[in-house]
Formats: C-alpha cells, sequence, structure tokens
C-alpha cells in the first residue's frame, strides 16, 4: 500500500512540475494589445500594427517576436528590423532596455494589408533554440538597421530650405529670368521658340545658376528615392544618417549637373547634324520649365508624406515618378507639336530627331530607375 502510494505521488509529481514548466515559459503574451493604424479607412487600409511594450516587469527574461515576410519593424523612430521572409527570434529584455536607454518603447510593424494575428511578441523565461541564419545561406533573413526617420526628415527639411534660400536670392538677382521661368503658361506660349526668348545664351551665370537649382532638387528626390527603394546599398556605401544623407544629397546635385551639360551638348550636336539652326535653346529651355515645375510638386508631396504618413511614402514616390514619366513624356510630344506649327521643317524630320535626342535617352534612364526600384 506504502509503495503503491509512493509511485503515485512521484507520478502526480512529475505531471506537476511539467505543467509548470509549459505553463511558467510564457511569462506574459501580448496577443492581445496590439492596436491597427490609426487612419485605417476604406481608401487607405491599415498597413500597420502598434504595441507598447513594458521593459521594466520581468527584467531578466526574453522577449520572443515573430513577424511576418516583408514586413518593417520600428522601434520609436528607429528602423529596427526589415523581415524578408518569416522571422523569428529573441532578445533579452535588459539587452533591448540598454539598446534604447528606456523602460518602455512602442513597436510598430509596417506590412501592406497586415492584420491582428499576424505578428506576435512574448515574454519568455527561456528563448526556444533557434536555427542561426547566415548569410551563407545566399539570403539575410533578417536586418537590423541604424536607420532613424527623424535624421531622413531633418536631412530633407535643412535641404528644401537650402533650396529655398537659394531661390530667394536668384529671385532678386534675376527677377525677370526667375518669373519668367516658373509661369506655367510658358509651356503653352512657347515663348522660347520666339526671337524676344528670355533664354538666349546657355554657359552664362544666371543660366548655369538656375540649372544649380533644378538639380538641386532632382537630387534631393532621387536622394529620398534611394532611401526608400535601396536603403541595403547606401547603408554599405555611405551610411543612412543625417551627415551621409546630406554629402549624398551633393554628390547627386554635381551629377545632375554634369548630366545637364552633356544633355544639352548633345542636343546642340543633334541640332546642328539636322540641320535645325539654332533650335536646340529653345528645346532645351522648354522641356527645362517643364522639368522645374513637376520636380518641385514632388518635392512638396514627399514632404507631406514624410511629415503625416510616412508609412506611405514610398508608395507615394513611387506614384509621383510613374506621374513624371508620362508629363515628360506629353512634354515631349508637346514640344514636336509646337517645333511643327513654328518651324518649317517635315513632320518625320523633327520626329526622328526628337526620338534620338530626347525619347531614347529618357526611356533608357526611366527603365535604369525602374530597375532600382523593384
Amino acid at each position: 500500500m506504502n509503495q503503491r502510494f509512493f509511485f503515485n505521488f512521484l507520478f502526480l509529481l512529475a505531471l506537476v512540475s511539467f505543467g509548470h514548466k509549459a505553463s511558467s515559459q510564457v511569462l506574459q503574451d501580448y496577443t492581445n494589445d496590439w492596436e491597427t493604424g490609426k487612419d485605417e479607412s476604406w481608401v487607405s487600409p491599415n498597413d500597420r500594427l502598434v504595441l507598447p511594450l513594458d521593459l521594466k516587469t520581468f527584467p531578466l527574461a526574453n522577449i520572443a517576436f515573430e513577424f511576418p515576410e516583408k514586413s518593417v519593424v520600428f522601434i520609436g523612430e528607429k528602423l529596427w528590423v526589415y523581415s524578408q521572409a518569416d522571422t523569428t527570434f529573441s532578445r533579452s529584455i535588459m539587452d533591448l532596455s540598454k539598446e534604447f536607454g528606456t523602460d518602455e518603447i512602442e513597436l510598430t510593424v509596417f506590412k501592406k494589408g497586415i492584420s491582428l494575428g499576424d505578428a506576435s511578441v512574448k515574454k519568455v523565461l527561456k528563448p526556444k533554440a533557434e536555427k542561426s541564419l547566415g548569410k551563407s545561406e545566399g539570403e539575410l533573413v533578417m536586418q537590423q538597421r541604424e536607420f532613424n526617420r527623424q535624421d531622413l526628415r531633418d536631412f530633407y527639411f535643412v535641404a528644401v530650405f537650402v533650396i529655398l534660400l537659394i531661390m530667394a536670392f536668384y529671385k532678386v538677382a534675376y527677377p525677370y529670368l526667375f518669373a519668367s521661368m516658373i509661369r506655367p503658361d510658358s509651356l503653352i506660349t512657347a515663348e522660347d521658340f520666339s526671337d524676344t526668348g528670355s533664354l538666349q545664351k546657355f554657359f552664362s551665370m544666371d543660366v548655369l545658376f538656375y540649372i544649380l537649382m533644378v538639380n538641386l532638387m532632382a537630387a534631393l528626390v532621387g536622394v529620398i528615392g534611394l532611401v526608400f527603394y535601396r536603403i541595403e546599398w547606401l547603408e554599405v556605401w555611405f551610411g543612412v544618417d543625417y551627415n551621409s544623407l546630406i554629402s549624398l544629397w551633393l554628390i547627386g546635385t554635381f551629377g545632375f549637373f554634369l548630366l545637364t551639360m552633356i544633355k544639352f551638348v548633345g542636343i546642340r550636336v543633334f541640332a546642328y547634324l539636322f540641320d535645325l539652326g539654332k533650335l536646340e535653346f529653345a528645346h532645351f529651355f522648354y522641356l527645362l520649365r517643364l522639368v522645374v515645375m513637376t520636380v518641385a510638386t514632388l518635392v512638396l508631396i514627399i514632404a507631406f508624406f514624410l511629415v503625416n504618413d510616412f508609412s506611405a511614402s514610398k508608395e507615394a514616390i513611387g506614384v509621383s515618378l510613374s506621374a513624371f514619366f508620362w508629363v515628360y513624356i506629353i512634354g515631349v510630344l508637346g514640344l514636336f507639336f509646337i517645333m511643327m506649327n513654328r518651324l518649317s521643317f517635315k513632320k518625320y524630320h523633327l520626329f526622328t530627331y526628337l526620338c534620338i535626342a530626347e525619347l531614347v535617352p529618357f526611356l533608357i534612364i526611366a527603365k535604369w530607375i525602374m530597375i532600382l526600384g523593384q
């Protein structure tokens, strides 16, 4: 009788111990604490989950994270994790508290169409054994990045402020030229094709200074596009902190300036080969007006989304660049009709000239940009 009682006691003790171990593994489950994005609507569906995370309780425990594929995770304003595939990993609470210098953090998971239950966060006593995912497998599944959204905003608005200062100086120094270059009706009246056009010399200080302003705006849009579409390249070659972005912007401005010089020289060469006389000035400055108005609009659109809806910035940039593509194509088509009406050249002659001087180079560059954005 005593033996039977002893074995029953051992059996019950084993069951209790096993149950205690299984139940104490998860100290706190945050499944029901996730919140969806506040701006969710039928037009703009939710694309993020938000979780306030307390690091004060169970400071010696670990936090187990599970994120779906193609998700971007922010802690506060810092881009923390980019998950290329379904990802599971654990971090010590003490390490997290030390890394972010606070006992309370806000976790935000961005993914198009994400819903409650797609991400999981639990405080656990001991993390499960996890498979090591290394670069040797050919794909890095989880990347932790030192990217701060506030650095990007600071860079962007400092750059916009610098551009506005230069524009103000230019308006004072060259008021007539400044006013003529920003008038939308100049695209319809095509005053550059008249003998009294405001721009008759390319390598003059007023024109070069104006082209510099345009290139500053174009380079700014380009840097923001790289941040959202090719951030891994920036991290490897430049960095994504404030100083690195400023340096990249200045380098990009210089690069765009050189491309502009090459473009004008190319137009001049093709105009000479097609025996079009002094057409290169009117051609170049007509499209420059179009570019300046369109790029300025892009700068304003990006500024709006960086401040009001950061998560939608990437999509807004993609749509804006697509719109720029079609606006430029329409501009070239408009240039063709203007040249056809103002100049005594055959249609196929002008069409061939515009294809070689404008459409082919533009489509090649657009193709490169599309590849970068994939």
